[in-house]
């Protein structure tokens, strides 16, 4: 990342100017809002398509609402606030730790599984708390479809994440 200060900048927030010269805030916040729900929707994509590539069927959201008694609506709410919380994490966290890795696609695939991992626990804990919905189909290849999700999340988040700050960066040294 550059250190580059805009010098038109009096307000001591983070502002920049985009091409046409008009102030746009650089809010790594609203990045993450905007790199967690799309990394879900494409991870949703994922699940859904997962019976066309020979995996169970997997939905995240019906699956919350029927393990905690609520209708599915709370179900897909409380996937995509996961999914926020774990952009967030990448953002404030992890992206911190993995700054060595350049690349983005192995960056969010490492993130991905750490992902997974914290899934699984939670899982597990949420196991203890509410009445679990039986599991369908092979528990190998559930396992292997969760994987494939959360390694298609991580990648998104980090390949929009990183993605974004290069494209503001070029534009701050191209000002």
């Amino acid at each position: 990342m550059s250190d580059f200060q805009n010098p038109y900048d009096y307000s001591g927030n983070n502002f920049f100017y985009n091409f046409f010269g008009e102030i746009e805030m650089n809010n790594k916040i609203t990045k993450t809002l905007t790199a967690g729900v799309v990394a879900t929707i494409a991870m949703t994509i994922v699940m859904f398509m997962a019976p066309l590539m020979g995996l169970p069927k997997m939905n995240a959201a019906e699956m919350l609402s029927m393990t905690m008694g609520f209708p599915i609506i709370v179900g897909w709410i409380m996937h995509f606030m996961i999914g926020i919380i774990f952009a967030l994490g990448y953002t404030f966290i992890i992206s911190k730790l993995l700054f060595k890795i350049s690349n983005k696609i192995l960056n969010g695939a490492i993130y991905g599984m750490i992902v997974f991992v914290f899934a699984q626990i939670a899982m597990a804990m949420m196991g203890l708390i509410f009445t679990m919905p039986k599991m369908s189909g092979n528990m190998v290849l559930m396992m292997l479809g969760s994987v494939i999700g959360h390694v298609v999340f991580g990648i998104a988040v980090s390949v929009i994440l990183k993605s974004k700050l290069e494209v503001q960066n070029s534009i701050l040294v191209k000002s």
